[in-house]
């Protein structure tokens, strides 16, 4: 094999599939990335047997060929060659070294054969939808970060993608808890995915897809099956398995019969419970919120190390109120967030409350309380 390529394109391929690959591996060949030439063009592909990314990028081919590389080691190689420059890579006669050579600079890697080298085996995917890589991408950050990390659960270790009916036609639906607390979001359902089924996507394949759309106007080709899901986003293609599980009822803890309505300034609102959960301790973080009318005062009581409180100004008219919450979690709803005020629909101190955008019913977020 002998190629020639612009720096740029290969390092801008090698960025998206390098992160697949773990960087400890008891498989040797795992720890590659495949390059294989192709007509004017040059094909990366890397995987850990659950999530496989690939990409083409356009090349000189002087001699067809294909191999395995050190995926980590070769992308940080590319990284630190000159801006603009051209690379070459050539295999050696034996098929044991692959030369890489730019301006003065030469590199010798390691080879592993590429018939030793695994394909995820895709199967038939049932539904295909394309939708702009914007409303994916929006999907996935307003709800990733309820992704539970508990592993006995494992079935809420990622975001559950399905369709909904709603009032003006069906929904496409991410949701993702982690049992303390839930982000649903919904955008209009794309043509072809109604009847699509319930699919459970991996978090480290969420954190892929978030990385891979850098045009939030390109368009995403969306191909699943109830045990695969394939994303094709210009000339990257991801495909993972899905999490083999059942996500939970989750419709049966969003409150319906809240009706204490807090509205408060997001940014006022998160700096006030920033500065008060330093004092926190990092089991804790459980910050009180003292509702009373026109006023919220916050508090943080930490045996070790003393008290913080702090109190907002706040639009609300109802009967007194105290409850508690994990700071951390009330600042990453407060995250995601995109209007300034937010909507908090309480019941009492032991009943989960909701949380919303102003004007947004698309997006929601139900807390869990905390004894404080």
């Amino acid at each position: 094999m002998r190629v020639t390529l612009e720096r740029s394109h290969l390092l801008a391929s090698l960025t998206h599939v390098h992160r697949v690959v773990e960087r400890r591996n008891t498989i040797p060949i795992l720890s590659n990335v495949l390059i294989r030439t192709d007509e004017g063009q040059l094909k990366l592909k890397a995987t850990d047997l659950d999530l496989e990314a690939q990409e083409s990028v356009p090349a000189i081919v002087e001699r067809p060929g294909a191999t395995t590389v050190p995926a980590h080691m070769f992308y940080d190689i590319v990284r630190k060659l000159p801006e603009g420059s051209q690379v070459s890579l050539e295999g050696s006669a034996d098929g044991a070294t692959l030369s890489i050579s730019s301006g003065r600079s030469r590199f010798s890697l390691q080879m592993l054969p590429e018939s030793d080298f695994p394909d995820i085996t895709v199967g038939e995917l049932s539904h295909a939808f394309t939708l702009e890589a914007g409303d994916l991408k929006r999907l996935i950050d307003r709800t990733q970060f309820a992704i539970s990390n508990e592993e006995i659960r494992y079935y809420l270790n990622g975001i559950f993608l399905h369709t909904v009916d709603g009032p003006e036609g069906p929904l496409f639906r991410a949701v993702a808890t982690d049992g303390h607390r839930l982000a649903r979001a919904d955008i209009a359902a794309p043509k072809g995915a109604e009847g699509m089924p319930g699919v459970i996507v991996p978090r480290k394949t969420v954190g892929e897809i978030q990385r891979l759309i850098e045009d939030p106007k390109a368009e995403l080709k969306v191909e699943l099956s109830d045990a695969k899901i394939r994303l094709t986003v210009g000339n990257v293609v991801l495909t993972s398995k899905l999490i083999d599980g059942t996500f939970p009822d989750y419709g049966r803890v969003i409150p319906q019969g809240n009706d204490k309505e807090l509205r408060v300034d997001k940014a006022e609102f998160a700096e006030a419970v920033d500065r008060v959960s330093t004092i926190s301790s990092e089991r804790g973080r459980a910050v009180k919120l003292a509702l009373a009318e026109g006023r919220l005062v916050l508090t943080v009581v930490n045996p070790d190390s003393g008290t913080a409180t702090e109190e907002v100004m706040v639009d609300y008219a109802d009967t007194p109120l105290e409850i508690g919450f994990n700071a951390r979690y009330l600042l990453d709803i407060a995250g995601q967030l995109t209007s300034e005020t937010a909507v908090f629909h309480l019941a009492d101190a032991g009943s989960p409350t909701l949380i919303q955008d102003a004007g947004d019913g698309a997006t929601l977020y139900v807390l869990m309380p905390m004894r404080v």
